[in-house]
């Protein structure tokens, strides 16, 4: 048994999106990201099917051209290979579960070209 908080030690950074892997498992990885207000997530696909779950904030979810507002509590799921993009429209806890097959390195990287 593993135990975690996706709510717990939250640095959220000005300049930069905030991610982090918090949990994983022989199935998937929990990663949390941390997006101030007006930070994004430019247009990417994944590899896998993912879910994510807001934890807190609101965010705009782009699908394929179509925006999607997303609030606390709310979650989705995405086929693989499905380009969406992230906005946040306040200070936002994303819970993003990945396939144990996918890396979280990749998630970093979109980060990093956003």
């Amino acid at each position: 048994m593993q135990k975690i908080s996706f709510t717990e030690n939250l640095e959220f950074n000005d300049h930069k999106i905030v991610t982090m892997v918090l949990l994983e498992t022989s199935f998937s990885k929990e990663i949390r990201i941390l997006l101030k207000e007006g930070q994004q997530m430019k247009e990417h696909k994944a590899p896998f099917p993912i879910i994510v779950h807001i934890v807190q904030g609101t965010i705009d979810f782009g699908v394929q051209g179509t925006l999607h507002q997303l609030k606390q509590g709310d979650i989705i799921t995405l086929d693989a290979n499905v380009p969406h993009d992230l906005f946040a429209l306040s200070d936002s806890i994303v819970r993003l579960t990945l396939s144990k097959q996918d890396a979280a390195e990749r998630v970093e990287k979109v980060v990093a070209d956003s």
